[in-house]
């Protein structure tokens, strides 16, 4: 009986002459194009600027994609140096081969060279990118079905994946877990979203989100395939790297809300000197609301001080040597009513 399933493409490179356009790279382009794109409306939400996100994103692709190439040479090295391996390979990059875990990791000292280039933090640039990095990666899987690679056990669901004759793998059809990833890493993009307009997530827990939750898909899915990987205590290497990754991840988001709760209020400061034309209208506008203030304030200060000085010889008291004026003035008076008083009685 026929079952089902999701085919493969026969090949996953077409020549347009002498050009080969691979589909895993087209799909690497686009995911960092879609997480630029979703990146910059994120930043400039933020208050960052446009453009800001591509500009440090120069410095962190490529050496994202040189830390994921790095990652699963150095992981699988057998691939590449082994007996009747040619070392030449492990620079093949449009074959497939790039570990997430060395993407990241070097991925960040290229953004983080970026962000000092520019005067921004780190952690706020990676909160705004990190939905769509997941996003990133859910277009970046499909390059794994056009190279048929990435694919779990033998099952007859649905929608398994057929997968042909080829060097290492037989002919049948596999758990999809490249299309398990696809969709959870888009379940990863949302929850990002979801959580950080509810609980306004800064100083970088936005992009722990991204890791932790990324981390608990990658280790369930990552138990299910069945491609060649070295094992630790019966368990496979990257299970292993996704429980350390998704402790560091929980760590980091429970001290940075305690150390430092709430979001950056400045993302990007204007190194500019004066900014564009709003921002410097902005300024103008502050400075001079600010200088009416202050020469009121002065105004009234002057006021105050010139004020009982005019007023003193009107509203001053009475004082000791007026009353003694006013006594002499009395007493030279008295005699001379005294020497009446005698004429008004003899007549």
């Amino acid at each position: 009986m026929d079952i089902a399933y999701i085919p493969s493409p026969s090949t996953g490179v077409i020549h347009l002459g002498p050009i080969p356009l691979r589909g895993y790279a087209f799909c690497i382009i686009i995911g960092v194009f879609v997480a630029v794109w979703l990146g910059n409306k994120r930043w400039i939400a933020r208050g960052g600027k446009p453009g800001t996100v591509a500009d440090i994103a120069v410095w962190a692709v490529p050496f994202g994609l040189v830390g994921g190439r790095l990652y699963h040479v150095i992981t699988d090295y057998q691939l590449y140096f082994g007996e009747g391996r040619n070392w030449v390979d492990a620079f093949k990059i449009w074959e497939g081969g790039l570990g997430i875990w060395g993407a990241i990791a070097l991925g960040a000292v290229g953004a983080w060279i970026g962000c000092r280039l520019r005067g921004i933090p780190l952690p706020a640039w990676a909160d705004a990118l990190a939905p769509g990095i997941a996003l990133a990666q859910a277009i970046g899987r499909w390059g794994n079905w056009f190279n048929q690679e990435l694919y779990g056990r033998a099952t007859d669901l649905p929608w398994a994946v057929e997968i042909s004759a080829g060097p290492n793998r037989d002919a049948g059809t596999y758990h999809p877990t490249f299309l398990y990833e696809s969709l959870w890493c888009i379940g990863v993009a949302v929850l990002v979203i979801w959580a950080d307009r509810r609980f306004k997530l800064g100083h970088g827990r936005a992009f722990a989100l991204y890791v932790a939750a990324y981390c608990v898909g990658r280790g369930w899915i990552e138990y299910m395939r069945v491609d060649e990987a070295h094992h630790i205590l019966g368990v496979r290497l990257n299970v292993w790297t996704s429980i350390a990754v998704f402790v560091l991840a929980v760590v980091y988001f429970v001290l940075s809300a305690k150390l430092r709760p709430g979001r950056e209020e400045v993302v990007e400061p204007d190194r500019s000197g004066g900014g564009d034309g709003k921002d410097k209208a902005e300024a103008d506008d502050k400075a001079k609301a600010k200088a009416e203030v202050d020469d009121k304030a002065q105004a009234a200060v002057e006021a105050a001080d010139a004020g009982p000085k005019d007023s003193a010889p009107a509203l001053a008291p009475r004082t000791d040597t007026t009353v003694a004026q006013g006594a002499v003035k009395a007493d030279l008076r008295k005699p001379a009513v005294d020497a009446e008083a005698p004429e008004a009685d003899k007549s």
